[in-house]
This record gives structure tokens, C-alpha cells and sequence, in this order.
């Protein structure tokens, strides 16, 4: 092997790690809704949005709302990298740029946050008094929606690439695990939230919620090993 062949490599495998960290940063910094069960907080984790810890006027909104900014300000430029490193295929470059819009609207979570809406004033956020959560109404639920539906797309592209391309190995494993889990929620929110009476929506966020950053973790574990198995084949 030439000198400059092993340099290649190492530039590679620090690429690799570099994004990898950044994905399992983003992972973890979206897991910090856990911390409601810690801090001293005034929210029923079974019929709130996890929106509502970094509202308007939340006592912690600063800490959930760093950990968002976090989140997004690592994955943009780990998704554009991811973009520019690996081979590019039709279903991994739709994952990464559907990962780089899910950072940009986390972001526009924190930009557009949530207004504290109650029986009393939800008026001023486009709901009637009657509804469970006129927070639904909000420009927080645009970003929100995005939010959710990009990485969607991100983990179903990279899914289908894993089993087509046979490669991305532990996608078609474990990531595959938390790609149901996280679906499954996700229904519960969707048939839930049309029907009247209250379905612990809050814990099927939760879940969802939680799915989402499992999910951010299984991906760097497999961008280092996608990374290594890419340089092996290249060597043989």
C-alpha cells in the first residue's frame, strides 16, 4: 500500500468519525426531554407536547432550547458531509438531504417556539376552546411537521438503501427495530388525535420522540462501520 494511499484512508476515517459524532451529539441532545423527569417541571408527560418544555415562558426553555439549536447546528454540516463522502445513490442521498432539512426545522423549533395556550387564551392561538391542544395551531406546528416528516424520510431512504444495496448493515438490523417502534408511535399519534377523549398522546410522542434519537445513534454506529467495511473493500 502507497503513502499516499494510507493517508486517504486516514482522511477518511476521521470523516467518518467526525460525522459519526456529530449524528450520535444530535442523538443524544434530542434526548433531552428525559430531563422533565428530573427538573422541576409543571407538564403531564401524558397529554403534553414535548414542545411545551421550551415554550414561552418555561422556567428551563433555555436548556431544551440550546440542546434543539445543538442538534441542528451538528446534523446540517454531518448530513452535508455524509453527502459528499459516501457513494452516491439514489435512497442514501435522499436520507442525508432529508437529515439536513431535520436539523434546519429543529433549529426553526427554537426560532418559532411554542405559545402558552390554556382554556383561557387559546384564542390567540387560532383553536376553540373546546380542543385538547390548540397548541396545534401555532407556526410551532409547521416547523414541528417538517421536523418529523424529514426524518421520516430519512430513516425509511436509508432503510430501503440498506436492504437494496446490501450495505449499511446494522440499518437492516437494529435500525430496522426502531424504525417500527418509531412508526408505531407515530400511528397511535395520528388515529389518536382524530378520535375524541384523550389517548395519552404525550407518551406517543414521547416514544416517537425517543425512536427518533435511538435511530440518530444506530446511524453514526453505522456510518463508522459503513466507513470501515467501504475502505476494506477498497483495499481487497
Amino acid at each position: 500500500m502507497t503513502e499516499r494511499r494510507r493517508i486517504a484512508e486516514r482522511h477518511v476515517r476521521m470523516a467518518c468519525g467526525l460525522i459519526a459524532a456529530a449524528i450520535a451529539i444530535a442523538g443524544l441532545c434530542y434526548s433531552s426531554w428525559l430531563l422533565e423527569f428530573v427538573l422541576k417541571i409543571d407538564v403531564n408527560p401524558v397529554n403534553s407536547f414535548l414542545s411545551e418544555l421550551d415554550a414561552e415562558g418555561k422556567p428551563h426553555r433555555e436548556l431544551f432550547a440550546t440542546a434543539d439549536k445543538i442538534v441542528g447546528a451538528v446534523l446540517m454540516p454531518a448530513a452535508l458531509a455524509g453527502l459528499l463522502l459516501f457513494p452516491r445513490r439514489r435512497f442514501t442521498t435522499i436520507g442525508w438531504v432529508a437529515l439536513f432539512c431535520f436539523g434546519a426545522a429543529t433549529i426553526g423549533d427554537v426560532l418559532l417556539p411554542l405559545r402558552d395556550c390554556t382554556p383561557q387564551n387559546n384564542s390567540e392561538c387560532g383553536g376553540s376552546g373546546s380542543e385538547l391542544f390548540p397548541q396545534l395551531h401555532q407556526p410551532h406546528a409547521l416547523t414541528s411537521t417538517i421536523a418529523v416528516t424529514a426524518i421520516a424520510i430519512a430513516t425509511f431512504a436509508f432503510s430501503v438503501a440498506a436492504f437494496r444495496y446490501h450495505r449499511w448493515r446494522i440499518l437492516r438490523e437494529a435500525g430496522l427495530v426502531v424504525l417500527v417502534i418509531g412508526s408505531a408511535a407515530t400511528v397511535w399519534m395520528l388515529v389518536a388525535d382524530n378520535l375524541p377523549g384523550n389517548y395519552a398522546l404525550g407518551i406517543a410522542q414521547r416514544i416517537q420522540v425517543g425512536s427518533m434519537s435511538l435511530w440518530l445513534i444506530t446511524l453514526a454506529a453505522a456510518v463508522i462501520l459503513e466507513g470501515r467495511e467501504w475502505i476494506e473493500s477498497d483495499s481487497g
